[in-house]
């Protein structure tokens, strides 16, 4: 990667280094979502370049896999200390690209040092089990161990944390990886293999390619990769699970989102509006767990509706560089205007469009910026596209309903099943929330109910393809496999020809 945040070039990272072989091959272009220019350029990966990382990963993988776990511990200790010294220069890769504001871009780096801390502890995480004399004289013991080369493909919205839920679990256990992050923003991918390189790892276990549908297919269909993780829409989720799984793979596929917050009528509103902005609108609503459905159980929703809108109209948006902005551009113009579709589709469906983010002001920002301010449409019915589709952006829909049990049937009703909230101050509806609703991640009075690194991120019905989810100990097991072990050592007194079934004495 070039030197600077303007005009920046990303090529592959293979066998330890950048990748030279590049040539005249296709290129992307990089743009600040603030300015709507471009920045820099990405290479796109051919199936050649995908098979040079992964033999590259194949390579490297035995003598990584012979690694003690003390020593591989060791290198996600100094990865973890190096992230930590540069974590501002990865927040500002992060903002230039993406567009989000910088404290945004901080937690993300913060949270996915969390699952780099988790992935110290692989020495513990690893460990087997061990009964003695299970039969006359014989022992047994289980181990794991890794697959081989495992692959990442991660999207733009979180281009450190998403990778980070995935890369620092597969390195520790003993795997080789092979990242193809977004082609939007793929700088901070770039940077965190130069960190590792730094920290010791040795050249060709962590790999880097860019690019766009052809790389993704190069992966997935690739002998030498043994499994792959994905997070993005449902279409590209159920697309990669069905053909990585056909080509033999292990997979864990997270798809898209439609998240609900239930607000009860004895909730406390002005928590629950604080709730629904942050959580609605952080990050542009570029979030798989942004609270993108109010169920607001009425008598409450006409006042909840009307503090959301007072908080709204005094958030700043404007360029994610400025440190006054509390929310920033989209990532693209393209995908700017599709959300903003929905606002004119849900009217015309018959929904009340109670704040209109094209209208909100934008602080210090180009007017090529990508940008649309916090949105609310009301009245929503499930029925309406703007509820039914994942908007991947900042528009709050809000469904009225008339009691709990209606409240829930929305939510359960929903074909994702990825986070579900409640709001209220009863201990016994948020405890029947917690065991009805259908859906991977639950939050009581808590909006984004993301786990913390040492449990397992991922959801229900179609925003999860495959059992496993990311993290935690399911991210363990997902990059190991488990070998179990009977072991016997006769004493010279028991030695002899027996043909009968073997059976405890």
């Amino acid at each position: 990667m070039s030197e600077g945040i303007a005009g920046r070039h990303c090529t592959h990272w293979i066998g330890g280094k950048p990748w030279t072989g590049a040539g005249a091959g296709p290129r992307g272009q990089i743009r600040n979502p603030a300015t709507g220019q471009v920045t820099g350029t990405v290479d796109f990966a051919s199936a050649a370049e995908v098979d040079e990382a992964v033999r590259a990963a194949e390579a490297a993988f035995p003598a990584w896999r012979d690694t003690s776990v003390a020593r591989r511990a060791s290198v996600m200790f100094a990865f973890r200390e190096l992230v930590s010294r540069h974590a501002g220069e990865l927040a500002a890769l992060i903002t230039a690209e993406h567009g989000k504001v910088a404290s945004d871009a901080a937690g993300e780096v913060a949270r996915g040092l969390e699952v780099v801390e988790f992935a110290c502890g692989i020495p513990h995480l690893l460990k087997g089990a061990f009964s003695e004399n299970v039969s006359t004289s014989v022992d047994a013991w289980s181990i794991r161990q890794p697959l081989g080369v495992v692959a990442g493909i991660t999207p733009f919205n979180f281009p450190a944390m998403v990778p980070m839920w995935m890369f620092p679990i597969a390195i520790a256990a003993g795997n080789a990886f092979v990242l193809k992050p977004s082609e939007k923003d793929p700088s901070a991918s770039v940077r965190l293999a130069e960190l590792l390189a730094e920290a010791g790892l040795p050249d060709g276990v962590f790999n880097v390619v860019h690019g766009a549908k052809d790389a993704v297919d190069a992966l997935l269909a690739h002998p030498g990769v043994r499994a792959v993780s994905f997070v993005g829409s449902t279409p590209v989720a159920r697309y990669v699970y069905q053909a990585a799984s056909a080509a033999g793979k292990r997979v864990q596929a997270l798809g898209g989102a439609k998240n609900h917050m239930v607000v009860l009528p004895d909730a406390d509103l002005d928590l629950a509006a604080d709730a629904a902005v942050s959580a609605g609108f952080g990050s542009a609503g570029e979030r798989c767990m942004a609270v993108s459905v109010v169920v607001a159980v009425d008598p409450v929703g006409d006042d909840l509706v009307g503090r959301i809108g007072e908080r709204i109209a005094d958030l700043r948006v404007g360029p994610g560089d400025d440190p006054a902005s509390q929310m920033g551009p989209l990532v693209t113009r393209e995908h700017r205007d599709r959300v903003a579709s929905y606002l004119d589709a849900g009217v015309a469906e018959g929904a009340v469009l109670a704040v209109d983010g094209r209208r909100h002001p934008v602080s210090g920002g180009s007017p090529e910026g990508f940008w649309l301010g916090p949105s609310v449409l009301d009245h929503v019915r499930p029925r309406m596209s703007c509820y039914a589709d994942e908007i991947f952006g900042p528009v709050l829909c809000v469904v009225r309903a008339a009691s709990y049990r209606e409240a829930l049937e929305v939510v359960n009703s929903n074909p994702y099943g990825n986070g579900a909230a409640i709001f209220t101050n009863d201990g016994g509806a948020a405890r029947r929330f917690t065991h009805e609703v259908e859906a991977g991640m639950v939050g009581i009075n808590v909006p984004i109910p993301v786990p913390m690194a040492f449990y397992s991120f991922g959801g229900w019905k179609a925003s999860l393809f495959g059992d496993t989810h990311v993290h935690g100990t399911e991210g363990v097991h997902f990059y190991t496999r488990g070998k179990a072990v009977t072991s016997r050592w006769l004493d010279p007194s028991q030695r002899g020809v027996n043909l009968g079934f073997p059976v405890n004495q």
